[in-house]
């Protein structure tokens, strides 16, 4: 247990409650027929085969899909879709419950927890043990350098790169259908264990896929349990989630990607060793529930998380203009910050985000992977900024 180690260190003790301003404001039907039109106008501002701009404001949803291909079997917004990238929202979330209720604490070593968790690895203490008891001085890697912490990880202050330097010679035979399949778990932490930062963890903002999904395998071995199994135990569970999973499931529930000519089908998205990075799939309907969490954890089963991860952790650039918490992107707006985190696959889009301000949550998907001048992520992004 780390009871006496701040799940954050240097984090403050209490997280800032901002309930919405407009929490109990009646919603008029008028409101309707407006959102209707500005997310219709959304849908099409997007060229790719299945768009769904989802919205709710105040608990009242609005969702509209369309979309230049042919309807698929599943209606559009009931179809799962892969968010790729926004996935670290829950595991974010599972981090900040996990942390939360003592089970591990953000300031304690990742190598601590993955050390002997594949064979050829070295051996460690038990995985149901976690090395709480151990100062962090007895982790430093070669060199005195301080270890990577967990917190280092979840906020891409760890100095890993994006991806291991050895991914690409793996993954290039398969760059244009699914190059992370070619990456398995065990690749994933062997390259963390021997990899040495060019800098002090903690010191430079470098946002990692790599780091994001070490994170997922010391949480799993922190618990003895599947990141998948954890994350439906801890998360999907808890908040209903009955749409989402972290692998695909197959034509009668998931939609299908395209290249970047929204023609060309791609394979559905294998993640390889990067699960807690990227691996999420859910229906619109889904992921409102879980921006809907966000916007009023009172209730709740992960009050206390969902409250968590809206707390600055991070803040970076001139004049600290970018803010990070557990997860998520936080941009300022005249009435309070919104929060915000996009994702990519090889074929799809995703954009989660809500204001606690005004009481909305945005979730779009789209088929087309990411092109130049691609306008999704910044049509999705002005209906947030804009409720």
């Amino acid at each position: 247990m780390s009871g006496a180690t701040a799940p954050w260190p240097g984090a403050a003790d209490t997280v800032p409650d901002t309930p919405s301003a407009l929490d109990g404001v009646p919603y008029e039907e008028a409101d309707e027929a407006r959102l209707q039109e500005r997310l219709d106008e959304a849908v099409r501002a997007v060229d790719a085969p299945d768009v769904v701009f989802a919205l709710s404001r105040r608990g009242h949803r609005t969702v509209r899909s369309g979309g230049s291909g042919a309807p698929p079997p599943v209606p559009r917004e009931w179809a799962r879709y892969e968010i790729g990238s926004a996935s670290k929202t829950f595991t974010g979330l599972l981090f900040a419950r996990l942390t939360g209720a003592g089970l591990l604490s953000g300031g304690e070593p990742a190598a601590a927890y993955l050390a002997g968790t594949f064979p050829g690895l070295p051996s460690a203490a038990p995985l149901s043990s976690p090395p709480a008891s151990v100062p962090a001085r007895a982790h430093r890697h070669a060199g005195g350098r301080p270890p990577v912490t967990l917190a280092h990880l979840i906020t891409h202050t760890s100095g890993l790169p994006s991806l291991p330097a050895d991914f690409y010679p793996r993954a290039l035979p398969h760059w244009r259908t699914n190059p992370y399949g070619a990456y398995p778990a065990d690749l994933v932490v062997r390259a963390f264990l021997r990899h040495r930062p060019r800098h002090r963890p903690g010191t430079r903002w470098r946002y990692s896929n790599f780091g994001v999904s070490v994170l997922g395998h010391a949480l799993a071995a922190a618990t003895a349990t599947p990141w998948e199994e954890l994350l439906g135990r801890q998360v999907l569970r808890p908040l209903g989630l009955r749409g989402t999973a972290p692998a695909p499931g197959g034509p009668e529930t998931d939609a299908v990607g395209h290249r970047a000519d929204g023609v060309t089908p791609v394979p559905p998205l294998d993640v390889g060793g990067f699960q807690a990075a990227g691996a999420v799939r859910a229906t619109p309907h889904d992921l409102l529930t879980f921006l809907e969490a966000h916007l009023d954890p009172a209730g709740s089963p992960l009050a206390d998380a969902l409250l968590a991860v809206r707390r600055p952790v991070l803040r970076r650039g001139l004049g600290h203009r970018h803010v990070h918490t557990v997860g998520w992107f936080q941009h300022p707006t005249d009435g309070g910050p919104m929060y915000f985190h996009c994702g990519a696959t090889m074929g799809q889009q995703a954009f989660l985000g809500f204001r606690p301000d005004t009481g909305t949550a945005v979730a779009a998907v789209c088929t087309r992977r990411f092109r130049s001048r691609d306008t999704f992520v910044a049509t999705a992004y002005a209906l947030l900024s804009e409720a």
